[in-house]
């Protein structure tokens, strides 16, 4: 009884123990927020200068070193990002995806566009607040429409002067904003207009001269990039081989291996591979002319269309993995034998009609070999979606697998086109024959 009781005492303790601790945690957070408003307070009381001066200034009243002055007065949001993503990209994507819903789903997913778009105007709204010396101008500086990256290069704006000139523009900006209010359109509206152009010019002008210090892991993400998208197949120890000495002692090839999947780069069997941005700025004129070299667009003797991006071995599974990310849609197939037993075939296929009308339509004006077979499918499936009760619809669909056989193989001397019923000297006839405007 007495042991039972001795550790009932100890449980009591550790309670009280663990309650002060917990209180003495609460108060200290207190403090912090406290000490966190009132330098924000001193902040807006002090006028433009310098945040050196202002560090040295509050050191001095607060009787503290330069390191703790600089960490109670200045804070800024950390990045917005999702799965190493920034939000406006995001959200491009997710209205890119909402484009295949209907209905009450569509709907829904409007709203979720819209909570990550407000949210996102919240954490711009505190990276403004968090930039002491232009945050008492917030509402012109809204009207500069700046996104995270420009703000973050207002915010590592340290010169006296250049605030000055900054705050000066936006100042100029705003007056010219109010006085436009009360009047009509005129030569007068015009010409306050013009100012307003041109003070949004100087302002942003201003900031572009301003550089973004990158940290050592920015330098690495960079060169991990720069490595995968000019010597595709490289691996995590060969980048870190190639890493200047500063940047090497900083990083291993487990850092660099994490960093590769941060930065959404494709890894097959340890060989890194990633489509170079510039490509990807014009994604559909790559795709045509990879489907014009190595890829099919064809149908099966169901009249059923399809069209398929082809490549083989490691480098090849790794393209197809990376197209798919980029396209966004279609069916991967990787790894699969080939007749000849060499190397592994990968291949990403696309069967919805849905899906195949999105590609070729997309791709159409970029094609130089298969545009005729391109237009085939289209037709295809614009007619098997609204024309199926007509009386010519049978008949055309013959026409049209007939059309793609002699697009397919009309480069072949010996083929059989007695075989396919095709009379090739009359081909124009099928192609005239179209019901694309029907």
């Amino acid at each position: 009884m007495s042991e039972l009781t001795e550790q009932m005492r100890e449980t009591a303790d550790k309670l009280d123990a663990a309650d002060e601790e917990a209180k003495e945690a609460e108060r200290e957070l207190q403090i912090a927020i406290e000490e966190t408003k009132n330098a924000s307070d001193w902040l807006a009381s002090q006028p433009l200068m310098g945040d050196d001066d202002l560090i040295k200034l509050f050191a001095s009243e607060r009787e503290i070193n330069l390191s703790q002055a600089k960490n109670t007065l200045f804070t800024y949001p950390r990045r917005y990002l999702i799965k190493g993503k920034d939000v406006p990209s995001i959200v491009k994507e997710m209205r890119t995806y909402r484009r295949t819903l209907k209905g009450s789903q569509k709907v829904q997913f409007t709203k979720s566009i819209d909570n990550l778009i407000d949210a996102y105007t919240d954490h711009l709204g505190k990276c403004i607040d968090s930039i002491h010396w232009i945050k008492k101008y917030k509402v012109p500086l809204q009207s500069m429409v700046l996104n995270e990256e420009q703000l973050y290069k207002l915010y590592l704006v340290k010169e006296e002067e250049k605030r000055r000139k900054m705050v000066d523009s936006l100042c100029k900006y705003w007056e010219a904003s109010l006085e436009r209010k009360e009047i009509p359109f005129n030569k007068e509206y015009a010409s306050l207009t013009k100012q307003m152009t041109n003070e949004k010019k100087a302002f942003k002008l201003l900031l572009k001269e301003t550089p973004i210090s990158t940290s050592p892991k920015d330098e690495i993400r960079k060169a991990i990039l720069d490595s995968v998208c000019y010597n595709p197949g490289i691996s995590a120890r060969q980048i870190h081989d190639q890493l200047p000495k500063k940047l090497q002692n900083r990083s291993s090839s487990r850092i660099i291996a994490k960093l590769a999947k941060d930065e959404n780069i494709t890894s097959v069997d340890g060989a890194y591979y990633k489509i170079n941005d510039e490509i990807k700025k014009n994604i559909w004129a790559y795709t045509a002319a990879f489907i014009d070299s190595d890829g099919y667009i064809t149908m099966d003797k169901n009249h059923n269309p399809r069209v398929g991006l082809v490549a083989t071995g490691n480098r090849g599974k790794a393209f197809m993995l990376e197209m798919h990310k980029s396209i966004g849609m279609g069916r991967l197939h990787l790894d699969q034998k080939s007749p000849q037993d060499t190397r592994l075939i990968n291949r990403l296929n696309f069967y919805s009609g849905t899906e195949i009308t999105d590609l070729l339509t997309k791709c159409l004006p970029h094609f130089k070999l298969k545009k005729n077979n391109a237009k085939v499918l289209l037709e295809l499936i614009k007619i098997k979606k609204e024309n199926k009760k007509e009386d010519w619809y049978k008949e055309r669909k013959g026409e049209l697998f007939k059309l793609m056989k002699y697009y397919n193989h009309s480069d072949n001397s010996k083929f059989d086109w007695k075989a396919w019923d095709i009379d090739i000297d009359n081909i124009s006839k099928l192609e005239q024959n179209s019901k694309m405007e029907f």
